[in-house]
């Protein structure tokens, strides 16, 4: 992933908040490499990372993949089908007509619980958008969130520009989640 921003999608209504969400859902937006990692790589991530054969509750949580072109609708649309001789999906395919971003205290969530980086990356990234748009931000939330190997981070903690004591201690938190 290059990076990843949390927001709103799907809706009617201007400048939606998670306390005015009106008709939206929730949604990640997703810019990624596609050397490095497929579009339909990333669709069966979303398949096996929920469970799209249970009926949404609300509109807000539904499940949906907001497409950009044809191209990427077809694409999901075959992983749908693929997904479908498994049961009822409910999962909607529909058109993206514009991504707002979540609040601030949305972004990187996992990161953010984690004062001994969080202190690093504020002097790295004082404005806010630049750390929600940020690759550095996006690759430590995933980590911090349980997503990534310890090999995997070795391969890229010297990119991050962290300091030694918080690669070491980002080390030892993935070490940890692995035992």
């Amino acid at each position: 992933m290059i990076r990843t921003r949390v927001g709103y999608a799907g809706g009617s209504s201007e400048d939606p908040t998670y306390h005015r969400i009106g008709d939206h859902s929730e949604t990640i937006q997703i810019d990624f490499d596609p050397e490095r990692i497929t579009y339909t790589e990333l669709l069966d991530i979303f398949w096996s990372a929920h469970n799209p054969r249970t009926p949404s509750f609300s509109r807000q949580y539904r499940s949906a993949i907001f497409v950009h072109d044809e191209r990427q609708r077809r694409f999901a649309e075959q992983t749908k089908k693929r997904e479908e001789t498994k049961g009822k999906i409910y999962t909607e395919i529909t058109a993206l007509a514009r991504f707002y971003p979540a609040e601030d205290y949305h972004q990187k969530y996992y990161l953010r619980g984690v004062e001994r980086l969080m202190g690093e990356l504020k002097a790295l990234y004082p404005r806010e958008e630049d750390f929600r748009d940020s690759t550095t931000a996006a690759r430590l939330n995933g980590y911090v969130g349980g997503f990534g190997t310890l090999e995997q981070l070795e391969r890229e903690i010297q990119s991050f520009g962290l300091s030694e004591r918080a690669g070491q201690y980002l080390r030892e938190r993935v070490s940890r989640r692995q035992r």
